[in-house]
């Protein structure tokens, strides 16, 4: 059933809840980051009946697509090809895929596997009021539901602890993740509170533990990156650098990329938008991983869109029970339409 044969007959909402594992704490600036929360959907249903949802990318006017054909606001090649109804960029992705039949991700041109490697995201600095053994409790939850690959937050000097100690704490977290999961690929995440020296102070000390990458430590500034780069060529297992998900410039970041800078982009799911991600994943001259924290539909978001665009060999894992099926470390994407998620499945507000 082709799209030119369905109209957009009303768009609604609805308010659905997400629950963690456990209560997140605190990153290099943030303090605790809570124990789920609630989302608002918006759901778009067609004169035939069909109906696709999710998240929105911004504010907008969901009346303005009442009445319209769902193949002037959508392309299956392309995207959003209306701008001013962009902002139901995932909403739309859904329901032309469930319309057609097919996975989102096959959809998006299938250029990746089904089968996504994702990392917890969830590993904060719980050690600041619950000493190692929170790491470890956490790392051990995290585990049991599935995820072998652990992203840490770091950077407990930069406002939770003196500079030196909570670099050392830093170093300790990372060493003992390796010691505890030594097949695990540890990322980690600076969230911009570290200088160029301190970078270069912490890997030092975590040499032999062979990172898989490294997350914004500071803001995206040549010099620094420069400097990181030069630094980075001296070491025996050179992490890759992933950078672009705060605020980001994203010509700076694809101009980065190119000069071989930035290994990883990192635009956030929603906030870069899908859309924006099929028109930016041709002129990446690196790897994608999008930002995903948050909201655990975001993940299943970024899964299909490694399944479907390629060039994203990991995803970030928010642990969320009930939004997406995780076997030995890997996101295993279904082969219904849409996104493969139905609302009622999910807890509602």
């Amino acid at each position: 059933m082709t799209l030119a044969r369905h109209v957009i007959s009303s768009v609604t909402t609805q308010q659905i809840r997400y629950d963690y594992l456990r209560t997140i704490g605190r990153n290099s600036f943030l303090g605790s980051h809570g124990n789920g929360g609630i989302d608002t959907v918006y759901v778009v249903e067609t004169d035939r009946g069909a109906r696709g949802w999710g998240l929105a990318l911004s504010d907008g006017n969901p009346g303005q697509l009442v009445g319209r054909k769902v193949e002037e606001l959508i392309d299956p090649e392309r995207g959003i090809i209306d701008p001013a109804t962009e902002f139901l960029d995932y909403p739309l992705h859904d329901l032309a895929a469930r319309i057609l039949d097919v996975p989102v991700y096959a959809m998006l041109g299938g250029a990746g596997s089904p089968k996504v490697r994702a990392y917890s995201g969830a590993i904060y600095f719980d050690d600041v009021d619950g000493g190692l053994d929170a790491i470890r409790a956490n790392l051990a939850q995290d585990h049991a539901f599935g995820f072998r690959d652990f992203k840490l937050k770091i950077g407990r000097g930069h406002r939770w602890m003196g500079a030196q100690e909570g670099l050392r704490r830093d170093i300790e977290v990372t060493r003992l993740t390796r010691e505890l999961y030594p097949d695990a690929g540890i990322l980690v995440d600076g969230n911009d509170g570290f200088s160029v020296n301190g970078v270069v102070e912490y890997l030092d000390a975590v040499a032999d533990c062979d990172l898989y990458w490294i997350e914004e430590m500071f803001s995206e500034r040549r010099p620094d990156l420069e400097a990181l780069r030069d630094h980075l060529e001296t070491l025996a297992n050179r992490p890759k650098v992933a950078d672009g998900e705060y605020d980001p410039n994203v010509g700076h970041v694809l101009q980065l990329a190119r000069d071989g800078l930035i290994d990883v982009a990192l635009m956030d799911v929603i906030g870069h938008g899908l859309t924006a991600w099929r028109r930016t994943m041709p002129e990446l001259a690196a790897e994608a991983s999008p930002h995903a924290w948050g909201q655990p539909l975001k993940t299943l978001y970024a899964a299909h869109l490694a399944a479907g665009l390629g060039k994203t060999p990991i995803v970030e894992g928010v642990p969320g029970p009930g939004y997406y099926p995780l076997e030995d470390g890997h996101i295993i994407l279904s082969d219904r339409p849409g996104f493969g998620l139905e609302l009622e499945d999910l807890p509602r507000a």
